[in-house]
């Protein structure tokens, strides 16, 4: 009995997470849908055509969301790695790893209102740069967070082996360090790429406007009343995360078991 109640009540969650996916991707092939139709009068690829012909701005949207994402997950992975080595075996640990956890004390949008002053001065407002500092902002202290519980004793006498034996901090760092934090890596990666993702709040605020990344662009079909392409670009914004969670679940997890 409980299993059959277990699997209805998984068969239950899937249907409830599939079905805004599959109404998402109804929308982006769809033509005058209107209230009270249950199904759309009319259904056409346009949207998608528009996409991979280059007819509208969502692919530039796309491929510029891609390249800043992976730009503030790379970067944020790598300085919070070697930030939160040094913090963690600091005499003031802790003020310092309660230092990372300001930039989450305020909302994202409150946090760029009192940085665009800053910003403007320093000629990074409006632009893809300026954009990526004000992620960073939030992805650094994010990876420090997240490596903190890395850096132990176990892992500082790994470390403290290989120098004893006569290698040098940089053979300590990519034979035993790296090795023993890839898992931990490429889940921070993850992690960061996600956050600058979806970011709408801080993109918003410094890019001006004119950084159309793929949440500004959804935020901007939606005022338009212009569902069918906000439907298209809510579906390009959530294939990394079902992509990424094929990924750790494919792989990552069978190493653990």
């Amino acid at each position: 009995m409980r299993i059959k109640f277990s699997l209805l009540f998984h068969a239950f969650m899937i249907v409830i997470c599939i079905i805004p996916i599959l109404i998402l991707f109804a929308l982006s092939f769809s033509k005058n849908w209107a209230f009270p139709a249950i199904l759309a009068d009319h259904f056409s690829p346009i949207a998608w055509q528009d996409l991979f012909s280059g007819g509208n701005d969502i692919r530039h949207s796309l491929l510029l969301s891609l390249l800043i994402a992976l730009i503030v997950a790379c970067t944020a992975t790598t300085i919070g790695f070697f930030i939160s080595k040094t913090i963690a075996y600091h005499n003031f640990r802790r003020q310092l790893l309660f230092l990372a956890y300001l930039p989450f004390v305020l909302s994202p949008v409150i946090l760029a209102l009192c940085l665009k002053f800053y910003f403007i001065k320093l000629s990074l407002a409006g632009t893809v740069s300026g954009v990526m500092i004000a992620q960073l902002i939030v992805a650094i202290p994010y990876s420090i967070i997240f490596f903190s519980g890395f850096w132990n004793q176990r892992v500082k006498a790994f470390a403290d082996i290989v120098n004893t034996l006569g290698g040098t901090n940089m053979l300590a760092l990519t034979k035993v360090l790296i090795p023993l934090a890839k898992p931990l890596l490429l889940i921070c990666f993850f992690q960061c790429f996600l956050i600058s993702w979806f970011e709408y709040g801080l993109t918003s605020v410094i890019g001006y406007g004119k950084i159309q990344t793929l949440p500004i662009k959804v935020y901007q079909f939606l005022i338009e009343a212009n569902i069918f392409y906000a439907a298209l670009s809510c579906c390009l914004l959530i294939m990394p995360p079902v992509l990424l969670l094929w990924i750790n679940k494919s792989i990552f997890l069978k190493r653990l078991y």
